[in-house]
């Protein structure tokens, strides 16, 4: 299982960098983790992701605070392969939504990375994973969560009502009216989305699988438990525990690397 992240109009941000003039574009730095994950950001970011960041810890540190369990959640945002931001957003509330009534609202808090609290203004997924991998791995390098959920195609059929029986036409007929309803879905369309896409996305493919972000977060845990391990007072058994598509991950899953997102240093 390989895994946020976390972009937002992607597309649109990248024609623009590629048309604007040398001279305007933002200088890029590398930030690395604690845990040696680095990345190539936006010198102008920095700060605001800093500030965010710091929002974050205290949001988290609040819900424990209030004796809750606090967890994560991985899940693609991008349009890539026929998904749609918009639509996505709605299935990761969903699974927070989910999550938290599983294990009970007042026991269990999980952060959901599309809250508007993490939006940068032209960030990149550089950008966004530089944010998340420091808020992933809290103040120590030893992680500041304490499970995290990477969302698998049972989410998504949750938010379709998939039920075993015509899923594809179930997402056919949502196609169409979200088509009509949704001018920005509309527009979705008219800017290249299709139903075909659309369907082979949705029924097949959509999970944290194929998000770029989230196979970074996956490293990024994994890399904090190994931490754990080696912790005299952590040890295995306090590792964060994982999960896909609703079932824990095993340890050969869990401690086993998936390829890289956006990871990687500015060029010299």
């Amino acid at each position: 299982m390989r895994i946020c992240c976390r972009i937002w109009t992607v597309a649109v941000i990248a024609t623009a960098y590629a048309l604007a003039p040398a001279a305007a574009r933002a200088v890029k730095v590398t930030e690395c983790s604690k845990v040696g994950i680095c990345y190539c950001v936006n010198e102008d970011l920095k700060a605001t992701i800093a500030t965010k960041v710091d929002a974050f810890r205290r949001t988290i540190s609040d819900q424990r605070k209030a004796g809750k369990a606090v967890g994560y959640l991985s899940i693609p945002l991008t349009s890539t392969g026929g998904g749609n931001f918009n639509v996505n957003r709605e299935v990761a509330e969903n699974a927070k939504t989910a999550i938290e009534k599983r294990y009970g609202a007042d026991f269990v808090w999980v952060l959901n990375p599309t809250t508007p609290d993490a939006d940068l203004s032209n960030g990149t997924g550089a950008d966004y994973m530089a944010m998340f991998a420091s808020v992933l791995e809290g103040p120590d390098g030893l992680g500041d969560f304490d499970f995290v959920v990477f969302a698998g195609p049972q989410d998504f059929a949750r938010y379709f009502g998939f039920d075993g029986n015509a899923d594809m036409a179930k997402l056919d007929a949502y196609f169409d009216r979200r088509a009509k309803s949704d001018p920005d879905f509309a527009k979705a369309i008219e800017r290249g989305l299709t139903k075909a896409a659309f369907l082979k996305y949705y029924a097949l493919r959509a999970s944290a699988s194929v998000s770029r972000g989230a196979h970074d977060e996956w490293n990024i845990i994994r890399l904090i438990n190994e931490r754990r391990r080696a912790d005299g007072k952590l040890g295995t058994g306090n590792q964060i525990p994982v999960f896909f598509d609703g079932r824990a991950a095993a340890p050969a899953e869990s401690e086993s690397p998936a390829s890289d997102g956006y990871v990687g240093k500015c060029a010299p």
